[in-house]
């Protein structure tokens, strides 16, 4: 026995077993032997020393000791066990509650609920159990809180395992905690994006802020989300795009007109961000074609003579602009463009934009 208590329970369960067949057999074989006898009290400390984990609060580690123990009456008559054969369930219960809880929002879901499931399932009427609900209430409340801190990302991904972990519980507390779980991960999904932007990981934030508005369609944060998404693409390529957050508002005052014409073969669509927001798609010109250099687009694009050119005004208020022209169509592997331009009050503007062999040029 001491050999064993100074091992990992996996490598001295099978020295627990071979001292449980040797006191089995005392009880069976010589019942009224003084060994026999002292069986009750061996067995105080065959338990003490399996359970040892829980006696030093180490509750992940408790659990299979403790399951263990559960068994035990299978091998060794109650009447010899006493009380020892339903000692462990509370310890049981105490253990799956800490340890499930303590990995709540870290450990990936195992598709069951990890040991608040097993507690669910094994002891569901004990005290243990009335406490997973909130426990897992209060999971979600602290990560909630920590949306507004510096790691809002890492926040949403905890909460998402808890939510992963709250669906795998038996009924009802999924139906309980799904609703808490799913706008804390809304809300965390949004303040991600956000951070990621302001952070200048800019790919991440379109992709996490395009994600929340097609998800979560009803949210009103949706249109604010697209905005965000629009310049956070544009600044992939031009980084100066993203050095702070788009206005959320749109400005009053005057508006100039910006013209912007297509000519090429397929349809592009137009990015823009600065005091607005936005993005427009210009159809294909049937009769135009690519450039084979970024000179000839240049001297010659939306120029030719008698040509009727698919195009979009925009209505800008004045101030400094960020654009990206993305080709679609069969052209839509070419690579963008991006440029800034500055829209001044009183002026008409406009923009061309043609394909070249090696990508898409924009006049801007």
């Amino acid at each position: 026995m001491k050999k064993a208590a100074a091992e990992d329970f996996p490598q001295a369960r099978p020295d627990y077993r071979t001292a449980l067949t040797r006191y089995r057999a005392l009880t069976e074989d010589h019942p009224g032997s003084r060994a026999a006898h002292r069986v009750h009290d061996s067995l105080d400390t065959y338990y003490k020393a399996i359970a040892a984990p829980y006696a030093e609060a180490d509750h992940c580690g408790a659990v299979a000791p403790l399951e263990y123990l559960r068994d035990v009456p299978k091998s060794i008559d109650r009447d010899v066990l006493g009380s020892l054969a339903t000692w462990p369930d509370k310890p049981l219960a105490v253990s799956l509650l800490k340890c499930g809880t303590g990995k709540l929002g870290i450990a990936e879901s195992d598709g069951r609920g990890g040991e608040l499931g097993q507690l669910l399932r094994t002891f569901p009427k004990s005290a243990q159990a009335a406490e997973v609900t909130p426990a897992v209430r209060a999971a979600v409340d602290k990560r909630t809180a920590d949306l507004a801190g510096a790691e809002p990302c890492r926040a949403t991904d905890e909460l998402r395992r808890i939510g992963d972990t709250a669906k795998a519980l038996p009924e009802p507390a999924p139906g309980r905690l799904g609703g808490d779980v799913n706008k804390a991960v809304r809300n965390g999904v949004y303040a991600c994006g956000m951070d990621q932007f302001e952070d200048s990981k800019f790919a991440a934030a379109r992709t996490t802020l395009a994600d929340f508005a097609s998800t979560y369609k009803s949210d009103k944060r949706g249109a604010r989300a697209r905005q965000v998404a629009i310049a956070a693409e544009i600044a992939e390529q031009r980084p100066s795009a993203g050095a702070q957050l788009p206005p959320a508002g749109s400005p009053g005052g005057a508006r100039m007109q910006m013209v912007i014409s297509n000519d090429g073969p397929g349809p592009v669509e137009i990015l823009y961000t600065g005091p607005v927001t936005g993005r427009v798609t210009i159809g294909g010109c049937g009769s135009c074609s690519t450039y084979g250099s970024e000179a000839a687009g240049s001297s010659k694009a939306c120029n030719a003579s008698g040509k009727s050119y698919p195009k979009e005004t925009l209505r800008l208020p004045a101030g400094t602009y960020h654009f990206l022209h993305k080709p679609g169509g069969a052209q839509a592997t070419a690579r963008s463009r991006a440029a800034g331009s500055s829209i001044q009050p009183g002026y008409t503007y406009t923009q061309c934009s043609y394909v070249v062999s090696s990508g898409l040029g924009a006049d801007l």
